[in-house]
């Protein structure tokens, strides 16, 4: 089955977001982001689904997470319990899903609106399309200049525009994949609140700016932030050498251990800390 491609966007005005996007792909190829101009329509078909039909919670989210049981099925021989698939979908959209509006507002400080409408997936190639509607910025901003901008007063107010940028895009599809994963809200939104950390904070590592990003979430999600749960959660241990390694706890629950029990990841309040300095610091030796 042939793939659809993707015209370049006829802009009449450069984009508020491109330079970030363009800069993301640069440190993670494994995803690209393609604008879409006015009148261009949405790729469809070949692999590609929207965000709103999967929002819908029907025959697409059904195809979407066959493909996450397959998955799993090949990678550890196992079957998984239709919660944990639904669990694992969701992070594999919700992941990149946010990184579309955490690394503009962290790399040039704008942040777009994007409703699950403008935004189509691409798992299986790792591409996301998107029509921006409109963004925020700050004052000064070359950007503010541009159509859609909307500019607010400071740091503190733009954090406010990410949040509620992000819980716009992330609210339905939480409404289309909670049944399926068995949660409730304070459970689904303790999941989004991990991967706006997550994404961005592993975005940042490959920027060279992970002490940066760790200081804005912090300031980003401090708790009591509805409808997010919980704080970035970020803290430090202390390596053998005397190092610093920064951790955080999840907010929520990944769901990893329903299928190796013995394998919990770095970030589960069920890892213990001795066990994180433990992979942390083999972690650093190896990449150092």
């Amino acid at each position: 089955m042939s793939v659809p491609t993707l015209a370049a966007p006829a802009q009449s005005a450069p984009s508020a977001v491109a330079d970030s996007y363009a800069r993301l792909t640069e440190v993670f190829p494994g995803l690209r982001v393609t604008e879409l101009g006015a009148g261009e329509q949405a790729p469809q078909g070949g692999g590609w689904v929207t965000a709103a039909r999967l929002a819908e919670g029907g025959a697409d989210l059904d195809a979407f997470l066959a493909w996450d049981n397959a998955q799993v099925l090949k990678d550890y021989g196992t079957q998984a319990r239709p919660d944990v698939v639904a669990s694992f979908g969701l992070h594999r959209y919700a992941w990149p899903a946010t990184l579309l509006i955490t690394v503009p507002w962290f790399l040039h400080r704008r942040v777009p609106r994007l409703p699950v409408a403008n935004v189509s997936f691409h798992r299986a190639l790792g591409r996301m399309a998107v029509r921006t509607d409109g963004f925020a910025c700050l004052p000064g901003d070359p950007a503010a200049a541009l159509p859609g901008a909307r500019v607010v007063p400071d740091e503190e107010a733009l954090r406010a525009e990410v949040r509620a940028a992000v819980a716009e895009h992330l609210g339905p599809l939480l409404e289309g994949f909670g049944p399926r994963m068995r949660r409730r809200s304070r459970a689904l939104w303790s999941a989004a609140t991990d991967e706006i950390v997550e994404g961005l904070w592993y975005i940042a590592h490959l920027l060279g700016e992970e002490r940066r990003a760790m200081t804005e979430l912090e300031r980003l999600l401090p708790g009591a932030t509805k409808p997010y749960v919980g704080t970035a959660g970020f803290r430090e241990l202390t390596g053998p050498n005397g190092e610093a390694l920064p951790t955080r706890d999840r907010a929520s629950c990944c769901m990893f251990y329903t299928l190796r029990p013995d394998d919990t990841c770095v970030t589960c309040p069920r890892t213990c800390d001795a066990d994180r300095v433990a992979r942390l610091s083999a972690t650093a030796a190896t990449s150092g």
